[in-house]
């Protein structure tokens, strides 16, 4: 086991590059058993997920070769099964990709239900009427979802709520469907237009991604490609709000300027000095910040995946600011974590009510989460003394180089490998 030991204190100032977008990179990998050929990744991010995704991969029977750290090639022209076990999915929520991509190919998969980080109920009842609506028949039992059709035939399919995850699965499954499928109520974050751009690559044929309603015309084959991932919102924005609450000075590189918008004007209205260029972005806050209100809300509001960070910026910001959290049911479990370090924040069911305080205080935390994790280590650059942090898994499987890169800012931290503990008990 792992943990980060952090001394705080230090205004994070320098240059940071930003890796490729996890949740982009989790969807086209799994989109690449649709190729029947050989795909050439680049700009995919060194973390967890991924490595869990080639895992998968390779258990099909695709060909997996790195060409760099960045670079993977993969065959997907020969797999060998469409069962995916559940030790394998237990981890990542992005497994239920598999889903869409082998009902697309194969007519048939059976995959373990996903696991992935805890925010409450995360029900799949968006990506099963999806698959019906395509017509096929989707079963669970004994924790597998078995999802199979004889053919696939393109259909109008209207979410009953905004959902990411089904937007691509059932687009995913809709790129081999005969005929034409139109998503309507359909999520808008930038991975589903990646997703989308990856497999046009290939030679499907989809038109609006990134607006409320996107058509698939159902193609018969598709071929291998060579595409490169976007930037990732999330830990770019991180390493904004990394920079705001220690009072740094910090050039984000390698974003894309347009997507971080729902962050870059919350930080501007906190008093954060933001500059942007073509594929970077620089945030300094030389002053002290003021309160703010956010809802977190589906693309183009404000992420929830960045709504663990900015609680932090605003424990550290005069007056008293609101969180309300818009898309999940159980986002502030990491509150805790903070309280233990001095924050003071009151939750009422979706929403937190935080008075500002002068700093964090050292205290051993935890990451609950991926998110909360790169929180409680934010919280952990700007407190008085060393605060350790377990549990750092949860945080490699979405930042890659985490604490390298805070060192490279100035940042005091430290990885350190902590002995397991053995209890044995006298005979």
């Amino acid at each position: 086991m792992e943990k980060y030991v952090i001394r705080g204190g230090n205004p994070l100032k320098g240059e940071v590059t930003v890796s490729g977008a996890k949740n982009a990179a989790v969807a086209i990998l799994s989109a690449t058993v649709l190729a029947e050929g050989v795909c050439t990744i680049e700009n995919v991010p060194d973390i967890r997920d991924v490595f869990t995704t080639l895992k998968i991969l390779s258990e099909l029977g695709a060909k997996v070769r790195y060409i760099n750290k960045t670079t993977v090639e993969i065959d997907t022209t020969h797999l060998v099964t469409t069962t995916i076990p559940h030790e394998l999915t237990c981890n990542m929520r992005a497994s239920y990709y598999f889903w869409g991509c082998m009902l697309a190919r194969y007519g048939h998969a059976k995959v373990s239900m996903p696991g992935g980080c805890d925010f409450g109920v995360r029900p799949i009842d968006q990506h099963k009427k999806g698959f019906e609506g395509l017509g096929a028949v989707v079963d669970i039992e004994e924790g597998m979802l078995d999802v199979h059709a004889d053919h696939l035939i393109g259909n109008q399919i209207f979410f009953d709520k905004v959902s990411v995850g089904a937007t691509m699965n059932v687009m995913l499954a809709a790129v081999r469907a005969t005929g034409v499928t139109i998503l309507e109520n359909v999520a808008k974050e930038p991975h589903i237009v990646d997703l989308a751009n990856f497999l046009n690559s290939m030679g499907a044929n989809i038109m609006g991604a990134g607006t409320d309603v996107i058509k698939i015309h159902g193609v018969s084959e598709m071929h291998g490609t060579e595409y490169a991932i976007i930037p990732d919102q999330i830990e770019a924005g991180t390493y904004m709000v990394a920079a705001a609450a220690t009072g740094g000075d910090v050039l984000v590189k390698n974003v894309i300027p347009k997507h971080m918008k729902p962050i870059t004007a919350k930080l501007e209205a906190m008093g954060v000095e933001v500059e942007e260029f073509d594929e970077a972005i620089r945030i300094s806050a030389p002053n002290k910040l003021t309160k703010i209100d956010i809802k977190t809300l589906p693309y183009p509001g404000f992420p929830t995946d960045m709504q663990p960070q900015m609680a932090v910026v605003a424990c550290l910001a005069e007056g008293t600011s609101t969180i309300t959290e818009g898309v999940w049911d159980n986002r502030f479990r990491y509150v805790y974590e903070l309280q233990k370090m001095g924050a003071d924040i009151k939750v009422d069911g979706k929403m937190a009510v935080i008075e500002g305080i002068d700093c964090f205080k050292a205290a051993p935390v935890k990451a609950t989460d991926l998110r909360a994790g790169a929180a409680v280590v934010i919280a952990a650059l700007c407190g008085d003394g060393e605060t350790e942090v377990e549990d750092i898994y949860h945080i490699e499987r979405g930042y890659e180089d985490f604490e390298l890169k805070l060192s490279s800012l100035g940042a005091d931290i430290r990885r350190i490998e902590v002995p397991d503990l053995q209890i044995s008990a006298a005979i």
